[in-house]
């Protein structure tokens, strides 16, 4: 990590948990812990959670996001939400392409990018997932995959909207699965992102550009994980839900 040139951004992703109730309690019980924080704090909750902790996160250092946003403006898409809804909630920054969506509700790298395009066209910022399967892994095409994700999504992204975008290298098999990749290998990965974000849009804008792990990164492993070159912050999921190991988190991006 090196926050002499880039952000380092620590983002809880609550999945489906909390009520609205919950995640006031929650919001209340971190926000003391990261009030000093020395990197950026996020906290993505479900819908019917985000006035709760907006409200909850009012004069703290907690950033509200969503979890998901749809490509289209308005429509017939029962059960969906548009950035342009998030936006005019005040909502700032929204996931996009985590491995569930792909895994479970038919999130294709195509839909990813249209999804983006909605959000940055919205004026949101963008936490954009990446990330192989165990079998991918096992192919060898680790490098190959993410890549290909991270150009089909990237599409037609100026290199000023580039500056809304964080990347969170996620690889599938360590999601929820209390696995996580080596130091070495999330770094390794997180490299070949910032080497196609500098193919794309120049070695300057590589060099700013925040990109997070998140593959089961907890308040055991973190400080390893922060201190690799090129893993800039942590898209945080079970433990997001712990404000003592969400806080130890923030507290290893702080010093690392």
């Amino acid at each position: 990590m090196n926050k002499a040139v880039r952000k380092a951004v620590i983002a809880g992703n609550w999945k489906m948990n909390k009520t609205p109730a919950e995640a006031k309690e929650l919001i209340n019980a971190i926000a003391p812990l990261v009030k000093d924080a020395g990197c950026d704090v996020v906290a993505c909750t479900p819908f019917v959670d985000l006035s709760a902790a907006q409200e909850a996160a009012e004069g703290t250092n907690i950033q509200i996001g969503a979890e998901n946003c749809h490509w289209a403006v308005s429509g017939a898409f029962t059960g969906e939400v548009s950035a342009q809804m998030l936006a005019a909630m005040g909502v700032g920054i929204v996931i996009i392409g985590h491995s569930e969506r792909r895994q479970y509700f038919g999130e294709t790298d195509v839909t990813v990018h249209d999804r983006v395009r909605a959000a940055l066209d919205a004026g949101l910022t963008v936490i954009l997932c990446v990330g192989e399967t165990l079998e991918q892994r096992e192919q060898g095409i680790t490098n190959e995959l993410v890549a290909l994700q991270t150009k089909i999504a990237l599409g037609g992204v100026s290199g000023e909207e580039l500056k809304r975008i964080i990347i969170a290298y996620e690889p599938v098999w360590a999601i929820g699965t209390g696995k996580t990749a080596t130091a070495q290998q999330a770094n390794e990965v997180c490299h070949v992102i910032r080497e196609v974000i500098a193919q794309l849009y120049g070695p300057e804008a590589a060099e700013a550009f925040t990109i997070q792990y998140g593959g089961s990164m907890n308040a055991g492993n973190a400080a390893e994980l922060l201190a690799q070159p090129d893993v800039d912050g942590g898209l945080i999921g079970g433990a997001s839900l712990k404000p003592a190991d969400f806080a130890a988190i923030v507290k290893a991006a702080t010093e690392g």
